[in-house]
């Protein structure tokens, strides 16, 4: 057998791995209380992969190492939004001052059109942009995290690769979240045979706890990554798989669709807080722009003398809010396809100060319907952040649109599809009421980049990274790393404490704001309804993690978020 050698080296591997857990590895599983270590810290959704990364740390990795051991072992353990169907964001700071920002967001087949999910009554024909094959946009994991590596990583990719593909063939136990989630979505695996096959027993039935879940189509799929890496997915018997794939299902992702994608390095938003600065994820992604708009708005009003989450806080938070997701729905885009967004006016300290001025104080502003909604972005995201020996930081973003996906498996490749195609703008010049967009700079485009909410975000000081954080959660994504930032900067706290804290979200339409349960006092909310606003409550916002650089005591401590059910933060 071609993998007989090679599997012995993973086996080996793996057991070098937990020896090394075993000894010097510490870890939390969420709460207000940071962990503190002294050389590097994971933090992210799954406690198996904080552990992968943790040991790619211990080998002497750096974080952009730690990064791709912690993505592929999500790809294995965290099926709902680890992925290598999928896309999403990675920025990176390093010690010396050094930024940059990885852009691996899937793009629209070359076959897509501007109305290819339109009826002839001009609607969306049974929800297609989101829901089945033709939801399905052209895949970046991969490379993304192969450009990342291959730019600034330092140990063997293959390396890297081994605890995923050892976790695949050999199993992982069933938790809670597992169990769950492949019972809330047996539904929609059971229309694709190889998704009824994955999520299920042998004999059909469901897993339960404490089950071996053995996943070996997805562990040769990422062997062929390990042993060629960017090349083992988008070309030759991964690609060609994907494409039959494809062709047979009515899909439109084509093998050229793969050969042609590609990763893209991009320089990151910067701006700037109190004397922090602020770097984090340009467009495509809405994240940056949007963050650095509402701190603007933000770094004119005493926020620690209002206290956090009093309601006079609430009420600018809100307003800020408002006003910066007004202007993402108008503007913001694919920068490949849209060339004259104002991403210098919407980040001028001026033009906030001038939208801070329509602040009233005492009661709230109305969102005019007849400005820009925003459509649906599932919240089944997931996000790590990390930081190393050395004190270089990785804050990473990436997703497959709903909870697993687009729900397709595919055949013989063992892993899930994205439905991304559903986060462009699908009915041109339609905007209203109902959350509906159709505003030029996100329609579907051949090769164009969906806009997303994914705000990966770090927080230097002195040109040395301070912090890193970032969540899951759709559109709420921004509005909770804002949150995140400001309880850090303005409010003093941890970065437990900051993880930990009731979040808050306005997205200017629907004109209601969301409060997490239990996250605040009645008075509060009384006096909040007074100026005006209307809320509703929701279960958790988000499953922030967040890792910060202690220079007074030369630590480092991390977090995650309790929120998050099965996270864990791991450290040495």
């Amino acid at each position: 057998m071609m993998f007989r050698h090679l599997d012995c080296r993973l086996l080996k591997s793996l057991v070098f791995f937990i020896a090394l857990a075993l000894v010097s590895t510490s870890f939390s599983e969420g709460g207000r209380t940071p962990l503190r270590v002294k050389n590097g810290i994971v933090s992210s959704v799954s406690r198996l992969a904080s552990e992968a990364g943790v040991e790619a740390l211990k080998q002497g990795g750096n974080a952009i190492d730690a990064a791709v051991a912690t993505a592929f072992v999500l790809a294995v353990t965290w099926p709902s939004g680890g992925n290598i169907g999928g896309g999403g964001f990675l920025v990176y700071h390093g010690e010396d001052g050094d930024a940059t920002t990885y852009d691996f967001r899937e793009k629209a087949p070359l076959a897509a059109t501007e109305r290819m999910y339109l009826g002839l009554d001009g609607t969306v024909v049974s929800n297609s942009n989101h829901i089945g094959i033709l939801a399905v946009g052209v895949p970046g994991t991969v490379a993304g995290l192969y450009k990342a590596h291959q730019d600034l990583g330092s140990l063997p990719w293959a390396d890297l690769l081994a605890p995923a593909v050892q976790l695949a063939r050999e199993g992982i136990p069933i938790t809670y979240a597992l169990q769950s989630g492949f019972s809330r979505n047996s539904r929609r695996f059971a229309g694709y045979p190889a998704s009824a096959a994955k999520f299920s027993r042998q004999d059909g039935s469901g897993y339960e706890l404490g089950d071996t879940w053995v996943q070996p189509d997805l562990a040769h799929t990422l062997e062929l990554i390990q042993e060629q890496g960017r090349d083992g997915f988008y070309q030759g018997e991964n690609a060609q798989r994907l494409a039959e794939f494809m062709a047979a299902n009515g899909g439109i992702i084509t093998a050229q669709d793969l050969a042609k994608y590609e990763a893209i390095e991009r320089e990151p938003i910067r701006g700037s807080y109190r004397g922090y600065e602020i770097i984090s994820m340009p467009p495509p992604s809405s994240g940056g722009v949007v963050l650095v708009e509402m701190l603007n708005i933000l770094e004119g009003f005493d926020l620690k003398a209002m206290g956090h989450n009093s309601a006079q806080y609430l009420h600018v938070v809100t307003e800020s809010m408002r006003r910066a997701y007004a202007d993402r729905a108008e503007f913001l885009g694919d920068p490949d396809f849209n060339e004259g967004m104002p991403l210098a006016q919407l980040m001028d300290k001026d033009y906030a100060a001038e939208l801070r001025e329509t602040i009233d104080m005492d009661r709230k502003s109305e969102s005019d319907p007849e400005k820009f909604a925003n459509i649906y972005e599932s919240e089944e995201t997931t996000h790590f952040s990390i930081v190393d020996k050395d004190g270089n930081m990785v804050s990473m973003t990436y997703t497959l649109e709903f909870g697993y996906g687009s729900g397709i498996v595919v055949a013989g490749g063992g892993y899930l599809l994205n439905n991304e195609m559903g986060d462009f703008n699908s009915v041109p010049g339609v905007t209203n009421r109902r959350g509906l967009i159709g505003t030029a700079p996100n329609l579907v485009a051949p090769e164009k980049r969906m806009l997303s909410s994914m705000t990966p975000t770090i927080v230097a000081k002195d040109g040395k990274p301070v912090f890193a954080v970032g969540s899951p959660g759709g559109k709420t994504i921004i509005n909770t790393t804002l949150q995140l930032i400001l309880n850090v900067i303005d409010h003093g706290f941890n970065i437990a404490e900051s993880v930990e804290a009731g979040r808050i979200h306005h997205q200017w339409l629907p004109d209601v704001t969301s409060m997490e349960t239990n996250s605040l006092s009645p008075d509060t909310i009384r006096l909040y309804e007074a100026k005006g606003h209307r809320f509703m409550e929701r279960e958790a916002q988000g499953a922030a993690m967040g890792v910060y650089h202690d220079r007074v005591n030369s630590l480092f401590l991390g977090s995650s978020d309790s929120r998050s059910g099965d996270g864990a933060v791991v450290g040495y």
